[in-house]
């Protein structure tokens, strides 16, 4: 499900306007949610292709999807988000994560917000 949703997020291009569009609609807390999402899809799909820098982190392929679903749509819920805008969102969170680098600065934090095993 996970490899699903971060497919759909990064094979479908949305514009820039709808991920700014979106971006700015969203609070602080909103848009930490959709960058862990983000961060838990990109290191889960490491994990499952074998990536020895995504193989340092828990497993994330249930409780990183788990936290995805959940976020995503209470973020869509929250901010009146459709299906475009949630997913130009979290793709410009993905894309950003990797253009900078800074994945494993995000992790730590990320990993806190996870719920108990």
């Amino acid at each position: 499900m996970i490899r699903t949703a971060i497919a759909l997020a990064l094979i479908c291009t949305p514009s820039l306007a709808a991920a700014q569009s979106a971006s700015h609609q969203l609070s602080l807390d909103q848009r930490m949610l959709l960058r862990c999402s983000a961060a838990f899809a990109v290191v889960s799909a490491g994990q499952n292709a074998g990536n020895a820098d995504a193989l340092q982190y828990p497993d994330l392929s249930d409780r990183g999807r788990e936290f995805f679903v959940r976020a995503s749509a209470q973020v869509m819920d929250e901010a009146g988000l459709d299906r475009a805008q949630i997913q130009a969102a979290l793709t410009a969170e993905a894309q950003d994560l990797r253009d900078s680098g800074t994945i494993h600065e995000v992790m730590p934090v990320c990993l806190g917000m996870l719920p108990a095993e």
